[in-house]
């Protein structure tokens, strides 16, 4: 009986994101953006991370006002860091935009985006 209670067992590695949490601090810094504040953003789970998405208003990016990406998010945990990631729409990938050392760096350059290649 104590023999079975020593077995080494495997345990399943936790995965860190997505996760609820940073999820919720995504979706509260996001209503601190300077671009587009008149439409609700979705912040959506993604491999390693998230995918935030909102209607455009510009008409920018899809003429019909449909929904469009917006950024990714994605925490690569052998280096500890938050990748941010811009799409550039007309060929459809993903584009790292910059690399972070805490989310809330990075969110703050995403809501600033004075260049506007996120919030189109």
């Amino acid at each position: 009986m104590i023999a079975a209670l020593n077995r080494s067992v495997p345990l399943a590695v936790p995965r860190l994101h997505p996760n609820d949490v940073d999820k919720k601090r995504i979706e509260k810094a996001l209503q601190a953006r300077k671009r587009y504040r008149y439409v609700t953003p979705q912040v959506e789970p993604a491999e390693r991370g998230y995918r935030i998405v909102s209607p455009c208003c510009s008409r920018n990016v899809d003429p019909t006002g449909g929904v469009v990406d917006v950024a990714r998010i994605e925490f690569v945990e052998a280096s500890q860091y938050w990748f941010l990631y811009r799409k550039n729409h007309e060929e459809g990938l993903w584009m790292l935009h910059g690399e972070f050392s805490s989310l809330s760096r990075l969110l703050e350059t995403l809501n600033e985006d004075p260049q506007r290649v996120f919030w189109q």
